[in-house]
């Protein structure tokens, strides 16, 4: 039986502890806040939206430090979200999926990410691999791996970076030779979030020539033998999802597990990470915002020199710029998810751009939230230090590659 997202059926979520909860509809004096996520949105939008904030606060913000501090993967919590349709928000329905727009997906991360960024991230790397099978694969192929996916029941990783290569994709080495029924790979992949835990890896690999002509996609199930993993990587942020390295030693894996065609593995690539900027740079949003609120509500309660923060014009100033930044960076990631909806020309060079304009205003934001709170910002039990380690690495995520595409497409 295909579930049903609540929001479809009009359901809430209610009991919320900490976090950020859904913004009110209206600001003071009846004004919208500018800073209002739902701002611009549809009610089912405004409605999805309100149930992964609430989500976000009740099942994901209380938990959030323990999951960095004990580097805990919350498999339980990420199938309760999947529960709520966000294990294959933008998945056709027919195998289980939400079906829905990736401005909607846009919109349920960045709320999903107040509550904690690491796993909001994941998950959204998560449902670049189900979208990737289920755009890419055939019918069977879809029926076999999405469900399973889109009820989080298993978990996937996506497998592109290499040792060797990172943003130079199209030079990627590792191997996939046909024996028969069978394809044979051989090398690594470096930096996969959810390796070693995730049961299915969409592997990018070499069937033929240099160049991304060669190179395919292949699905590569836990358990194969062959496959084994690195040691867990000990990172600034992003603690909740592991990393770790993904090696294949005469990894046979059948011919059926190939998605799409043999050589379109660089375009399937492609086509995920346009989506994937869009996703990580709405985490991003989440983590600023998060940040803006927080530093907002601690200039009004801390005093210094007999007055709250909030009455120090420096320092509303400084809030002042940090909404401008959150509010520019949603509106360009928000353009973005449209044009790439919409298969736009300007699509991908959009996604690059919003990536790369609010990942750096989105951490500049969140390190500028922890200025303002002090010594506090500084502590581990302070949310606003992990908002800023967690996003730091959506500065680094495809940057090189989206640089490149920019350019090409501006001149």
């Amino acid at each position: 039986m295909l579930w049903v997202p609540w929001w479809r059926v009009g359901a809430r979520l209610r009991g919320l502890r900490g976090g950020l909860q859904a913004p009110a509809e209206s600001g003071r004096r009846g004004v919208v806040s500018c800073i209002d996520p739902s701002t611009g949105l549809n009610e089912e939008q405004k409605e999805f939206q309100k149930v992964a904030f609430n989500f976000a606060a009740r099942e994901m913000a209380p938990n959030m430090a323990e999951w960095d501090q004990k580097e805990l993967f919350p498999v339980d919590v990420m199938r309760k979200a999947a529960q709520l349709g966000f294990g294959g928000i933008y998945v056709r329905t027919d195998v289980g999926g939400s079906g829905l727009s990736r401005l909607d997906t846009s919109v349920i991360f960045e709320a999903l990410a107040t509550g904690c960024t690491s796993t909001t991230a994941y998950i959204s790397i998560h449902n670049m691999c189900a979208w990737i099978i289920d755009t890419f694969g055939s019918e069977e192929q879809r029926h076999r791996f999405c469900p399973p996916l889109c009820t989080m029941e298993k978990f996937a990783s996506y497998c592109l970076t290499e040792p060797g290569s990172g943003s130079d994709a199209a030079s990627l080495l590792t191997s996939a030779k046909r024996r028969g029924d069978h394809y044979v790979l051989s090398g690594s992949k470096a930096f996969i979030s959810g390796g070693g835990e995730a049961d299915i890896y969409v592997v990018m690999c070499r069937t033929g020539g240099p160049g991304p002509k060669g190179i395919s996609c292949i699905v590569v199930e836990k358990g194969t033998p062959g496959l084994s993993f690195g040691k867990k990587e000990r990172k600034v942020g992003w603690n909740s999802q592991p990393t770790r390295a993904v090696i294949f030693e005469d990894c046979a894996v059948p011919v059926a597990n190939r998605i799409g065609d043999e050589g379109q593995g660089f375009l399937i690539a492609m086509r995920g990470l346009n989506g994937g900027r869009i996703n990580v740079a709405s985490c991003s949003l989440g983590a600023a915002y998060a940040s803006v609120i927080l530093t907002r509500d601690h200039l009004k309660v801390r005093k210094q020199f007999g007055e709250p923060l909030a009455s120090n014009q420096y320092l509303q100033f400084k809030l002042a710029d940090m909404v401008a930044r959150l509010v520019a960076s949603r509106l360009m990631i928000r353009n973005a998810a449209v044009a790439l909806q919409e298969e736009r020309e300007d699509a991908v060079a959009l996604c690059s751009m919003a990536k790369l304009f609010a990942t750096d205003e989105c951490f500049a934001i969140c390190n500028q939230a922890l200025q303002m709170h002090g010594g506090y910002g500084y502590l581990k039990d302070c949310a606003v230090q992990q908002y800023m380690r967690d996003s730091r690495v959506h500065q680094i995520l495809e940057e090189t590659a989206q640089t490149k595409i920019t350019s090409e497409k501006a001149f």
